[in-house]
């Protein structure tokens, strides 16, 4: 198969379109429970993020308002990542693997053309709120890298991404999310004033 591809965007086949097939033969040969709860997880892993987000919530109420800040702006952050990789997307317009390579049967159904690859939005989402977290919580932070890690990997295994797609996807979750996350550090006085107001009872331990 062959796909349109931008004069901007790279080939992934010539970067690491042989590395996605020797894993996609990995994961076609996973036992089936295995192959389920992988697709699962890069179904769902989502979830997980958004709680570990409320429980950064809950335990900023503690914290000093510039750490509160940080919490509350966190799936903000990840909203913003994902607006910013969804751009990026539009403009490299780099084709699925799965939909210009000889691969397996994928362990995810293969997106349509015009679902563009590069880089992968669950991992930008991932990454970003790791290193959102991070800034409010040492421990939470430590904590979502693993999943950031498990999700990218978990986008190659079911064939829907390249390997490269997973890295930048990681290094624009990462900027964003370190960057954005200082940036609502800024927001602490009007956390204090809010923290005094009707609000009280949600900014506060």
């Amino acid at each position: 198969m062959s796909g349109p591809t931008s004069p901007l965007a790279l080939d992934g086949r010539a970067i690491d379109g042989g590395l996605y097939q020797r894993i996609d033969q990995l994961a076609q040969h996973l036992p089936t429970p295995v192959q389920h709860a992988v697709a699962a997880f890069s179904a769902y892993g989502l979830a997980l993020v958004a709680m570990l987000m409320l429980l950064a919530w809950r335990r900023a109420r503690r914290a000093d308002s510039a750490t509160l800040a940080r919490a509350l702006a966190a799936p903000l952050v990840v909203v913003v990542a994902f607006a910013a990789d969804t751009l990026l997307k539009s403009v490299l317009r780099e084709p699925r693997p799965c939909q210009v390579l000889d691969a397996g049967r994928t362990l995810e159904a293969c997106p349509a053309a015009g679902d563009w690859s590069l880089p992968s939005n669950h991992t930008v989402i991932v990454f970003a709120a790791a290193a959102a977290l991070w800034q409010v919580d040492r421990r939470l932070g430590v904590l979502t890298l693993p999943v950031a890690i498990a999700m990218g990997a978990s986008r190659v295994l079911v064939g829907v991404h390249y390997p490269h797609d997973v890295a930048l996807g990681a290094a624009v979750g990462l900027a964003a999310g370190y960057g954005l996350g200082l940036l609502a550090g800024r927001a602490a006085p009007l956390v204090d004033r809010a923290r005094e107001g009707r609000l009280r009872r949600w900014l506060t331990a």
